[in-house]
């Protein structure tokens, strides 16, 4: 019987590639993607794909339920949904805030809830995969992303909150930080940077991949640091 993960963000460039890995790996993917997004297209035998507006509690909450429903066990969630803004301390504004909690932090948070009830409810518990960023933990590089690294540091907090209320349940939470992914925008938006030196998008697969093995399921309160040059 194959497993069974739930993979928000599922037709953006990280989820495109973390599903197309974890295919090949066996898995069977409850999809979540976003209201601009026709779930049709990664509709197959292996991926079942719902339109979810995950800023909103409720929606996430019935696509947990939903796909739980579908099936006997969910192993694992991988929430890949997030958003990135420039904007140094003087020229981050209230929206600017909001905009960014909400993309990266409600969408994790407003998942986490419907999904600590499950796991705690399966004898197995269940695997959390948190998404987190270099300038969250690296005040340096934190300057001119104001917004989105203050956002994305309360993910690492979330994760430890729940590797602490999940540990009698089997429930363990990961946080993957990679540097620069090697996607067609950021090739685009930087023509002239060295592309080997950054992440390439079948490595955080691979990465999520490593997550969901046995060995991966051993480690508690991991952090991945996929920096490679970059």
């Amino acid at each position: 019987m194959s497993k069974t993960i739930i993979v928000t963000g599922a037709a953006g460039n990280m989820g495109t590639a973390v599903r197309k890995y974890l295919v090949k790996q066996g898995f069977y993917i409850e999809a979540a993607v976003g209201p601009h997004r026709d779930p049709k297209a990664l509709n197959d035998e292996h991926t079942f794909a719902s339109q979810v507006n995950l800023m909103k509690e409720e929606a996430a909450a019935e696509f947990v339920k939903a796909a739980s429903e579908r099936h006997e066990r969910i192993t694992a969630a991988a929430l890949l949904v997030g958003g990135f803004a420039m904007g140094d301390l003087q020229n981050t504004s209230e929206t600017d805030l909001d905009k960014m909690f909400a993309l990266n932090f409600k969408t994790a948070f407003f998942m986490v809830k419907p999904l600590m009830n499950l796991f705690k409810q399966q004898k197995q518990g269940g695997q959390i995969i948190l998404v987190g960023t270099r300038p969250a933990i690296t005040p340096e590089q934190a300057t001119s992303t104001i917004a989105y690294s203050l956002t994305k540091s309360l993910i690492f907090r979330l994760a430890e909150i729940i590797s602490v209320e999940g540990k009698e349940h089997g429930i363990t939470a990961s946080v993957l930080v990679p540097s620069t992914l090697d996607t067609p925008e950021n090739r685009e938006a930087m023509p002239d940077a060295d592309f080997s030196s950054w992440v390439p998008l079948e490595k955080v697969g691979e990465t999520v991949g490593f997550i969901l093995s046995d060995a991966g399921t051993m480690l508690r309160e991991p952090i991945f640091k996929l920096y490679n040059e970059a």
